[in-house]
């Protein structure tokens, strides 16, 4: 079984960091792109960042130059925040396209983890 634990949510002041990580366990083959979504109360889920296994990065134009993703090694992908702003109050989940060891193509979440930014 594969899974994915996201940590490192929490409440901040505006202007405040937060880093999140997530770890992939499990029968792992191969890992290719790794991904930050969040949902905001009463909002769409929406696609935050991503890095490939190659080390490639996109960012929301929303957070480009406070965000920053990052892989520790083949199965951890953090998202360190910096200046938060009330609007990235959201739980915030991590997703991966997964090759397992029997070679199956998986594409999973985390369960989530919540981010509260006070003004």
């Amino acid at each position: 079984q594969v899974q994915l634990a996201e940590s490192g949510g929490g409440l901040v002041q505006a202007g405040g960091s937060l880093r999140l990580s997530c770890v992939a366990s499990g029968s792992i083959f191969s890992i290719n792109v790794m991904r930050w979504y969040r949902q905001a109360p009463g909002k769409e889920r929406e696609l935050v960042a991503q890095i490939t296994s190659g080390g490639s990065t996109n960012y929301a134009d929303s957070v480009k130059g406070r965000f920053t993703i990052s892989r520790d090694n083949e199965n951890t992908v953090n998202l360190q925040m910096n200046s938060l702003k009330p609007e990235d109050t959201a739980v915030y989940y991590c997703s991966a396209f997964i090759l397992d060891l029997a070679r199956r193509n998986l594409g999973l979440w985390g369960q989530g983890t919540l981010v509260t930014v006070s003004s």
